[in-house]
């Protein structure tokens, strides 16, 4: 058996947001483990190409960015459930893996998936349903979850079932390496990872924010090996060159309705 997280304390911790937290109260819980960002740059006239018009591509230094996120997802849940290790009924665990940019909308950076396969489809429905977020049916398996020290590599493979949208394969592995970093604002990493909404279209086309609150990210460098990758294929986009790697092995998140 395990305690309980503290959720409503990582509201006391807001300094390093870029905005206030919403007035309303938070709504769900989730935490993701096991964490690999794979970031690749992309010419930002291609992924503009691809991103609703309402929505401003955000870009680098010029360029665009598209990130792979595969990682775990447990504590998956409404505000009040609460949970305890082993123990059922209980939030949702499943594993994930996010095809992402970056966009801006009145003025606040956030993330726009193109797709986010999981393997949950009571999940995949609930997202859809609820978040307008492009999810899809997925087969992951991952082996060597416990990342007790740098030698350890986390085994990911994910194989898109969903007919909604085209096949897409990761079979990768991937381990931190190092000490963690220190990301300053300002800094290609911090732009990458410190973002604190996603955007979506609703049925009606209108944009909707959804706000996310947790801690700086602790992010260590990254090492992988991409044995295949073929989850961005279906969204027309060519990774190429060595993209860049940070993983991060828990972070505690709450998360708001649509705005």
């Amino acid at each position: 058996m395990g305690s309980r997280i503290d959720w409503t304390g990582l509201t006391a911790e807001t300094a390093h947001r870029p905005w206030s937290l919403p007035s309303r109260p938070w709504v769900m819980t989730m935490s993701w483990l096991d964490l690999l960002f794979a970031h690749w740059s992309i010419d930002a006239e291609v992924l503009r190409q691809q991103v609703p018009p309402a929505l401003e591509l955000d870009t680098f230094d010029g360029l665009g960015y598209l990130s792979l996120v595969p990682f775990r997802m447990e504590h998956v849940g409404p505000r009040g459930l609460g949970w305890l290790p082993g123990t059922l009924p209980g939030p949702r665990s499943f594993p994930e893996l996010n095809v992402r940019t970056y966009v801006t909308h009145q003025g606040r950076p956030g993330v726009w998936f193109f797709s986010l396969d999981a393997a949950d489809q009571l999940a995949v429905w609930g997202a859809r349903t609820a978040f307008h977020l492009p999810y899809f049916a997925a087969e992951i398996t991952v082996t060597n979850e416990a990342v007790t020290n740098e030698n350890n590599w986390i085994r990911y493979r994910s194989r898109r079932r969903d007919r909604r949208l085209g096949p897409g394969v990761l079979d990768a592995r991937y381990r931190p390496i190092g000490r963690p970093l220190e990301v300053q604002p300002g800094s290609l990493e911090h732009w990458l990872t410190e973002r604190y909404c996603l955007y979506a279209i609703d049925h009606r086309g209108r944009v909707r924010r959804g706000d996310i609150h947790h801690r700086p990210w602790p992010i260590y460098a990254a090492e992988a090996e991409f044995a295949t990758n073929t989850v961005a294929d279906a969204h027309g986009f060519e990774l190429v060159g060595e993209p860049i790697l940070q993983f991060a092995q828990r972070l505690d998140v709450l998360g708001w309705w649509l705005d």
